[in-house]
């Protein structure tokens, strides 16, 4: 016997809430199987959202919910004691990093899943998966499941992905990375404080309360994921990167891991979908984990609920084809990052940081930079006799009835602007894109224009039908 469902998600980290939680509303009958016991926390080393991510959570109606929560907003982060990176000058309503534990983050999602009416098992720990063309069992030591579809939101060690035989190429980038959220006495000037020097580097940011982010890593001390961590380790690595420790104290937990860089060739075989870090996982340079897998939820999990709906089957490889690409392009910064920081000899970390300075110093390279740490700055391609505008996210806007774009797509649904209106009422966000283009749009579910042109009702009919099926 086992139980079945339209979806199968496996993982019930963010990744997986967030997806369960949009198919949930959309009406999909979605089940979340997931190994850890109810009551353990899932202490992980995500640290802050970007601003992309709120945006996708304000079109959910959650990002107050997080914010209710506190927080720092950073308004910029420092790279290396040389350059900053203003986000308050990025085009969105969360021009900021919002410095929050990912255990907040997994609250306000689960709490909308299970108010959508999703289903979360705990002590579901996977054990084997088969799929033809109908559909996918999961087998769990607790039982099977069926389903037409199934998403390993798994982890790094995904046993979905290890199910299905994916390859997970790659390499291990720095061994021993130490991870702590800590009291300081002395806290330093500057909120996030990043820097790299004498074979060390060190990331140090408040979370708005008492407590503090660290990450640090020494090249002198190199050390297995389960070996022994005290807060001494931490502080002699802080005082080689910054002369202090800030008198660190009252760790409310500290852990170690090493940092790979992997990324699945292919998001989906067949009817099963890989997303989070059962897709790919990097170093955590620029915070981008875990807000690159919430990115990836939003992208798959519309798509999921519409060709449920009847809309064409085509629709589930542009999952694939949208965020491998973004996947792709986040290794790279992040590993350009990390690998500069972690840089041993003076003489090169010197010259790269002098170079990446120089760099940040070109207003569109810093623009770029912005954008890929952001998120904002990422579109999808379009096809050949698209719109030039078709992939690219959309800025939310006032429109005419008074609401938001954002707070229009909540629910899943498409958003329609007609040439007249489009950006006649005024953008929340920037005044610089509020001159009338002339272009009527589809803003799909996940904030991205899914079609542009003139006002055709038979052309965005036709996209509606390909791309929504019947809602």
């Amino acid at each position: 016997m086992s139980t079945q469902a339209e979806v199968i998600v496996v993982g019930a980290g963010p990744t997986g809430l967030l997806l369960a939680g949009d198919l949930a509303e959309s009406g999909v009958d979605v089940i979340v199987l997931e190994g850890r016991g109810e009551k353990i926390s899932n202490l992980s080393r995500a640290f802050g959202v970007h601003a992309r991510t709120m945006e996708e959570l304000d079109a959910r109606g959650l990002a107050d919910a997080l914010l209710a929560y506190g927080g720092a907003k950073l308004p910029g982060i420092r790279l290396f004691n040389r350059v900053t990176l203003n986000l308050s000058d990025l085009e969105t309503r969360f021009p900021y990093l919002l410095m929050t534990p990912q255990y907040t983050v997994e609250e306000v999602l689960r709490k909308r899943a299970l108010e959508a009416g999703a289903s979360i098992l705990y002590d579901h720990k996977v054990t084997g998966l088969d799929q033809s063309a109908e559909g996918v069992t999961v087998r769990t030591d607790a039982g099977d499941y069926t389903a037409r579809y199934a998403v390993g939101a798994d982890g790094v060690k995904s046993a979905v992905r290890e199910a299905i035989g994916m390859p997970y190429p790659g390499e291990a980038v720095l061994q021993s990375i130490m991870l702590a959220d800590v009291k300081l006495a002395e806290p330093p000037a500057e909120s996030p404080a990043i820097h790299g020097i004498n074979g060390a580097f060190c990331f140090i940011a408040s979370f708005g309360d008492d407590y503090w982010r660290i990450f640090a890593w020494n090249s002198a001390e190199q050390k297995n994921d389960d070996d022994p961590i005290d807060l001494d380790e931490i502080k002699k690595a802080t005082r080689l990167v910054f002369g202090s420790d800030f008198g660190m104290h009252d760790p409310r937990w500290i852990s170690r891991f090493h940092s790979d860089e992997r990324q699945v060739p292919s998001y989906r075989d067949g009817n099963v979908f890989l997303a989070g870090d059962a897709a790919h996982c990097h170093s955590p340079a620029g915070g981008q984990g875990m807000n690159t897998g919430l990115q990836d939820a939003a992208n798959l999990s519309w798509k999921l609920a519409a060709v449920l709906r009847g809309a064409d089957a085509a629709l589930l490889d542009t999952y694939h084809s949208e965020r491998h690409p973004v996947g792709k392009a986040v290794l790279r910064s992040s590993g350009t990052m990390i690998r500069l920081a972690a840089e041993r000899s003076k003489v090169k970390a010197a010259i790269g940081g002098l170079a990446f300075g120089a760099a940040m110093h070109i207003k569109p390279i810093e623009a770029k930079a912005m954008g890929v740490i952001s998120g904002v700055g990422f579109h999808y391609a379009h096809e050949k006799g698209e719109d030039q505008l078709v992939g690219h996210r959309a800025n939310d806007i006032a429109l005419a009835d008074g609401t938001r774009l954002y707070e229009a797509l909540r629910g899943g649904k498409f958003v329609v602007l007609d040439s007249a209106e489009s950006y006649a009422a005024g953008v929340v966000a920037d005044a610089r894109s509020a001159a009338p283009d002339g272009e009527a749009k589809v803003i799909r579910p996940d904030g991205y224009i899914g079609w542009a042109g003139e006002d055709d009702p038979t052309a965005i009919r036709a996209y509606l039908e390909s791309h929504a099926g019947k809602s």
